[in-house]
């Protein structure tokens, strides 16, 4: 019996980081002003990692941390853009395309929704697709856990992929 490849897949991601004092808040590769941001190996852009893993997962791979891992001094603090970038062309080797990105982001701090517009024009840019195409929504955790407690911040992600 011969395997015959989906003519659409899905993928899910999500990612969590602590937040720290002093640190850049790089969300979706655009930095919005705040006295705190992701910590993290890389610069911890918890909404480019969600999306990186579900493209990834969308065609069977595995995440990031396996392509991009912690103790790999050389690609401390790269650029999530970078990683994202590398996650779509593995579609391109898998003989798929992105059809589209859905994700949300939950934090307390720092607020989200002034800095959207921003992060789907540098995604749409990073993705290769329009910018009606990203879909990003940012809600609280309603003071709730250690996000809610304005700790850490994480993103949950969708992405379709569809032969090319």
């Amino acid at each position: 019996m011969s395997y015959q490849k989906p003519p659409f897949r899905v993928g899910l991601g999500f990612d969590v980081h602590r937040l720290k004092a002093g640190r850049k808040c790089i969300l979706g590769g655009v930095e919005i002003p705040s006295d705190i941001g992701p910590d993290g190996h890389s610069d911890a852009d918890v909404l480019t990692h969600a999306l990186a893993d579900a493209i990834l997962g969308s065609v069977g791979l595995r995440d990031i941390g396996h392509h991009f891992p912690n103790t790999d001094k050389s690609i401390e603090g790269i650029d999530s853009q970078i990683i994202l970038a590398k996650a779509v062309a593995e579609l391109d080797k898998h003989g798929y395309r992105l059809v589209n990105i859905d994700a949300a982001i939950i934090a307390e701090k720092p607020k989200i929704g002034p800095h959207i517009a921003a992060m789907k024009t540098r995604l749409s840019k990073t993705l290769g697709i329009p910018e009606d195409c990203v879909g990003i929504k940012a809600t609280t955790n309603e003071k709730l856990d250690d996000i809610g407690a304005a700790l850490g911040i994480s993103t949950h992600a969708v992405a379709l992929v569809a032969l090319k």
